[in-house]
């Protein structure tokens, strides 16, 4: 959510920025609604005041006749009052529905373009791995290994539902407690395990809902299951002022998280490259109210997962998203793809946005500055490790015979453990 005067003083802005993003806003209704909202509430108070002074004049005067013509006018007042009131809950309503649509505004950095096939690469690295056999793809060489078991998952979930074991859950296993040691050396991030089911609020908080609301599992009792650790952490602080010594905060958040992948029918059906339940560690980090330092932790998130990626002899590209493939509150996003040697391309493993003060408007969670001025702190966000980079190193370092050599950095965490093989 962006500030009502901000967006009256940059109209202009805002519709680029939706434009951009390929959103259709629009903001002339918005301010139009927003001049009626103005208008009701300085006539409500204009009315309440009138109220006052005749209730004061009634305590003044002795005279019965003017007591009864002021009771009349108090009455006259209360009831074109209510009805402006009950005027002012539907404009306030239609007011609210459209400041939670409102698109931010992109980074001037941030490239053109619909989707994500206009996605700019930044970066690559490592050598992408050259077969002298033709690759297998990840179910094949998981369930060859007993990895990995989909038809007994489908008869337990249905859909997408799989079960990890042997020395799949053990490898998975590993790359999470290899990326818990990786933040623990860091020294600045605080781990943290967080609940999957919340409330509306902390989505609508986030920007999830109204509009990605078709791809949340929602519960009898109107919760939701969140599909990242982000949703948690960000309600976290809502509602509280965080004080200045304290920023940056930087939580890594560790949950299960749910997807319905309402928009990917016939995508990915095969295998676990997208299913509808999965685990996560995800990097949130606030700080101040500054564009500058947004950009600043916005590179070292993003460095913080590369890092794991290298350290994993995954071989990646980093590319920054395009404005229609930003999201509602995004102001930049890099997404990181890692080469799928079965599909010869690369996937997304994650991705780091940073928001300025659109999750934490939405969620107040402020500070004072040198000033003692409030503020809205800053939000980012990273997946430090999603589902995913067990696939790619699965199929990136199998060998001819189906066997899977286990990355180095998670030996330690295997027993010791180099290759996995048919026993």
């Amino acid at each position: 959510m962006l500030d009502i005067k901000f967006i009256r003083e940059n109209k202009d802005l805002i519709d680029l920025g939706a434009k951009k993003k390929h959103i259709n806003f629009d903001v002339e209704a918005l301010v139009a609604i927003d001049d009626k909202r103005k208008e009701f509430i300085a006539s409500i108070e204009k009315k309440r005041a009138e109220q006052n002074m005749v209730s004061e004049r009634m305590v003044r005067t002795q005279d019965e006749s003017e007591k009864a013509q002021m009771i009349r006018e108090m009455k006259a007042l209360k009831e074109a009052m209510q009805q402006e009131e009950e005027e002012l809950k539907k404009v306030m309503h239609e007011w609210q529905v459209l400041m939670l649509a409102v698109p931010n505004i992109p980074d001037v950095s941030v490239p053109d373009g619909v989707d994500d096939k206009d996605n700019r690469e930044v970066k690559t690295w490592g050598d992408i791995p050259k077969f002298d056999f033709t690759p297998k793809d990840h179910i094949e060489l998981m369930q060859n290994l007993g990895m990995l078991d989909l038809e007994r998952g489908t008869k337990v979930a249905g859909f997408r539902g799989y079960f990890l074991k042997g020395d799949g859950a053990r490898l998975q296993f590993a790359l999470w407690q290899f990326v818990q040691d990786f933040f623990l050396k860091k020294g600045d991030f605080t781990p943290m395990i967080t609940p999957s089911l919340v409330r509306r609020e902390t989505l609508m908080g986030t920007g999830y809902i109204p509009q990605g609301e078709e791809d949340l599992y929602k519960t009898q009792d109107g919760d939701y299951l969140s599909g990242t650790a982000e949703v948690a952490l960000m309600s976290y602080y809502s509602d509280e002022v965080l004080d200045k010594k304290d920023l940056p905060i930087k939580m890594l958040g560790f949950s299960n998280a749910f997807r319905r992948e309402a928009g990917s029918h016939g995508k990915d059906t095969k295998g676990i490259l997208r299913v509808h339940e999965f685990f996560k560690f995800e990097q949130v980090v606030l700080c101040e109210a500054s564009h500058a330092e947004s950009v600043k932790y916005h590179e070292e998130i993003n460095n913080n997962t590369e890092e794991i990626t290298q350290a994993l002899g995954l071989p990646y590209h980093v590319v920054a998203n395009c404005g229609g493939d930003l999201g509602l509150g995004q102001v930049k996003k890099y997404d990181i793809e890692v080469w799928l040697p079965s599909e010869n391309t690369y996937r997304e493993t994650g991705s780091a946005s940073y928001f300025h003060d659109f999750q934490t408007r939405r969620l107040n969670i402020r500070y004072r500055d040198d000033e003692g001025k409030m503020r809205f702190v800053h939000s980012l966000n990273n997946t430090a490790l999603s589902g995913r980079p067990l696939i790619m190193i699965v199929e990136n370092y199998q060998n001819e015979d189906g066997s899977i050599r286990i990355p180095e950095v998670l030996q330690p965490y295997m027993g010791g453990q180099k290759i996995i093989a048919k026993q």
